[in-house]
């Protein structure tokens, strides 16, 4: 049964997924009881029951043409999902909180065009994030702020929701093929003049399988991304 969110908007969400068929219902279940309107999965070719296990509970899902999430998001957008009046991204293994999409609805209300989750502002948390993730985060949004000046808390973490609007802005803009697309985010969002407002997020551990994350590689990639852009920006 469907829940009403309290902001009364219409909410779409995209989950990137591979190899998440033991995750993918409990997800796709808390969506829909807090009254997610449209749900896509795009599937980087998993190997296990993961699309087929989301059809069959009612989502929309594409099979991904290329490979890594950020490529999956970018071809998600230009599928086009714009008919929802804020649409959310979030991971699939269980660790973002579908109950705390009245937190980001109410920020796209009252006027942020991203409302971007963080686990290390207010009461936010991490059951999940290793000490040297955690580290390597702090550094990372650390560098970030100084270079282009803005007062992220938290930048390597991918629960967002964007006004309908500010995607179809941003989204053309968007490059990265893995998981630096999140800092890609906070950057071209900055460079278009969007309002991101942070809220508090709880990250909980994944509830089955292992992270595609690979936090050297990751964090190289996400490092080189800054220093590019902020030469981009000064060229």
């Amino acid at each position: 049964m469907e829940t009403e969110n309290n902001c009364n908007l219409r909410i779409n969400a995209i989950i990137p997924t591979l190899n998440e068929e033991e995750n993918i219902s409990d997800l796709i279940y808390k969506l829909r009881r807090m009254g997610c309107h449209n749900i896509l999965i795009i599937d980087g070719n998993s190997s296990d029951g993961t699309a087929n296990k989301a059809r069959r509970l009612g989502a929309e899902v594409i099979i991904q043409n290329g490979k890594g999430k950020g490529a999956a998001l970018r071809e998600a957008f230009e599928k086009g999902c714009f008919d929802g009046d804020m649409i959310m991204i979030l991971d699939a293994d269980g660790s973002m909180d579908p109950e705390e999409i009245p937190s980001f609805a109410e920020a796209v209300r009252s006027g942020a065009d991203i409302a971007k989750g963080s686990r290390f502002l207010g009461t936010g948390q991490s059951e999940d994030i290793t000490p040297i993730r955690r580290v390597g985060n702090r550094i990372l949004t650390g560098v970030l702020n100084f270079i282009c000046m803005t007062k992220y808390t938290d930048l390597c973490y991918g629960y967002i929701a964007f006004k309908k609007e500010a995607l179809k802005k941003i989204s053309p803009h968007l490059r990265s093929e893995n998981f630096e697309i999140e800092t890609e985010i906070c950057i071209k969002a900055k460079d278009l003049g969007l309002n991101v407002v942070e809220v508090p997020s709880f990250e909980r551990a994944r509830l089955y399988g292992q992270s595609n994350l690979r936090t050297f590689k990751d964090g190289f990639r996400i490092l080189m991304l800054i220093l590019r852009e902020s030469l981009l920006d000064t060229s």
